[in-house]
């Protein structure tokens, strides 16, 4: 188990130590489940008043909080707590799990992939015809990579992971467990009999670009022709459904349950609240959010905060919320 002293935990910090503590520090936990072997976190003023009552033998607190340190006990003040909470956490990252053999003998890998240096695959996978796998690649058991598709240096892909034939991943990606990506888009139409459904054929792929990272079970399907882009940076929660020819400017967010419809656009540092559902052909310009639970109907502006059902500006949503509770209690 790794201990630090909070000394040299400041150093890895650089933060102002106040107060200071002899006991050793095994790990990050939050206020009100700490023992005095950890170090927890106040970065706001609603977490002040829980520090006295715990355990802890140190936190790291936003500077702009008036925080008292105590007998035996330390803070160590910084500009944000949460990024520096981000660095705490990495000092006491578990390792990963170990590969007893770069290439598991239970790989299935076809002749004519490219396999880069250091690229570790697990029991069970699949890679496939003209598949390239850039350095330092993972691929945990049980994961498939069909047949074209090509993968950027040290992207990780965990078990259950399925990435379709033609696809393009960039570097650095984490995809979490049960991820699809380039699995058909969802096109259908009526036959001219009135009798059934027509399926339309999904020939374009998915373009993923760097340092993106996707949750366990979510979906990211290939276009009906050109391609579904998922810009670099990109953070995409767990159980998210993105659709086919779907573009994603860089450094987006969505959050769990969210979707996006075909051909819906996205500029850069769009963030999507859990569950909002966002209408197909539709565009959400650079920085704009959108509210949990909400369903965008109709384009939104850069830098808007859209909310409810449908979405409309969040400020005179939240009067019509207001209104609606006064007429309830009359």
């Amino acid at each position: 188990m790794k201990s630090y002293s909070i000394s040299e935990i400041n150093d890895i910090l650089q933060g102002e130590l106040i107060g200071n503590t002899t006991q050793l520090i095994d790990g990050p936990e939050q206020l009100n489940n700490a023992k005095n072997n950890h170090i927890t976190f106040i970065g706001s003023l609603k977490y002040v008043k829980l520090w006295e009552a715990s355990k802890a033998s140190a936190a790291i607190v936003n500077d702009n909080l008036t925080v008292e340190a105590g007998d035996n006990r330390a803070l160590i003040k910084v500009k944000n707590a949460d990024l520096a909470m981000a660095k705490i956490l990495e000092l006491f990252n578990p390792p990963a799990p170990v590969f007893e053999t770069d290439i598991h003998p239970t790989a299935v890998i076809h002749k004519t992939a490219k396999i880069g240096n250091g690229c570790k695959i697990g029991a069970n996978c699949y890679v496939g015809k003209d598949v390239d796998l850039a350095d330092g690649v993972i691929l945990y058991p049980n994961v498939c990579v069909f047949d074209e598709t090509t993968i950027g240096n040290n992207t990780v892909v965990w078990s259950g992971t399925v990435i379709r034939e033609r696809c393009i991943i960039g570097s650095h990606c984490i995809f979490h467990t049960n991820v699809s990506i380039g699995a058909d888009g969802f096109g259908y139409r009526p036959s001219d009999d009135g009798r059934g459904l027509v399926k339309i054929p999904q020939i374009g792929n998915v373009i993923i670009g760097h340092y993106v990272e996707i949750g366990a079970n979510s979906c990211v399907d290939r276009a009906k022709f050109s391609s579904t882009i998922v810009g670099d940076g990109c953070k995409i929660d767990n159980l998210v459904q993105i659709a086919h020819n779907s573009v994603m400017g860089r450094s987006c967010i969505m959050a769990g349950h969210s979707g996006l419809a075909g051909s819906v656009t996205l500029g850069d540092g769009v963030i999507i609240g859990g569950s909002a559902s966002i209408k197909d052909h539709t565009t959400i310009e650079s920085g704009a959010t959108v509210g949990a639970g909400s369903g965008v109907m109709n384009n939104v502006k850069a830098g808007e905060t859209v909310l409810g059902y449908p979405a409309q500006d969040a400020k005179a949503m939240l009067k019509q919320w207001v209104a609606m509770r006064r007429l309830v209690k009359k």
